[in-house]
C-alpha cells in the first residue's frame, strides 16, 4: 500500500478584529486539531495597512503570545508569498487575519486506499456549509409543501 505523507489540504483565511485572533477563534482550531482529524501544516498572520501593505508573523514566532504553545507545525512555511497575496487581496484595508493551513488526515488515508487500489480521484470540491445547509433547508421545505 501506498504511504502519503500528506493528505488534501485546505487552506482557510480567518477574518478577526485587532491584531491577533481571540480565544475562542484558537480554540475552535486547537480543539479540532486535538480531534486528529487534521494537522496543522502552516499558520500565518496577515494584516493589511490602510495603504494596502501585508505585514506577516509566523506562528512560531507568536505560539505562546497566542495561547498555541505546543501546537506543531507539520510544514512551516507552505504557505508560500503568493499565498499570503492571493489571499491577502480578501482583507480589508486595516484589517487582520490568520491563514491556516490544514491537511485533512483522514482523507490521507482515502487517498492512500483509492491509490493502492488503482483508483484516480479525477475530482473533488468541497462546498461550503452555509450553502449546504440552506440548499438541505429548501429540500425540506419543498418536502413539507407537497
Amino acid at each position: 500500500m501506498t504511504d502519503f505523507r500528506f493528505g488534501p489540504v485546505e487552506i482557510y483565511l480567518v477574518g478577526f478584529e485587532g491584531e491577533r485572533p481571540d480565544p475562542a477563534t484558537l480554540g475552535a482550531l486547537t480543539d479540532l486539531l486535538a480531534s486528529g482529524l487534521v494537522r496543522l501544516l502552516d499558520f500565518v498572520l496577515v494584516s493589511k495597512s490602510e495603504d494596502g501593505e501585508l505585514a506577516t508573523i509566523e506562528i512560531d514566532a507568536e505560539a505562546d503570545a497566542l495561547g498555541l504553545g505546543g501546537v506543531e507545525l507539520h510544514a512551516a512555511g507552505i504557505a508560500g508569498g503568493e499565498d499570503i497575496e492571493e489571499f491577502g487581496e480578501q482583507i480589508p484595508p486595516g484589517g487582520s487575519a490568520a491563514l491556516v493551513v490544514l491537511e485533512l488526515a483522514y482523507a490521507r488515508t482515502l487517498a492512500e486506499r483509492f491509490d493502492a487500489s488503482g483508483g484516480v480521484l479525477l475530482r473533488s470540491e468541497r462546498v461550503p456549509a452555509p450553502i449546504v445547509n440552506a440548499m438541505v433547508d429548501i429540500l425540506e421545505n419543498d418536502e413539507e409543501g407537497e
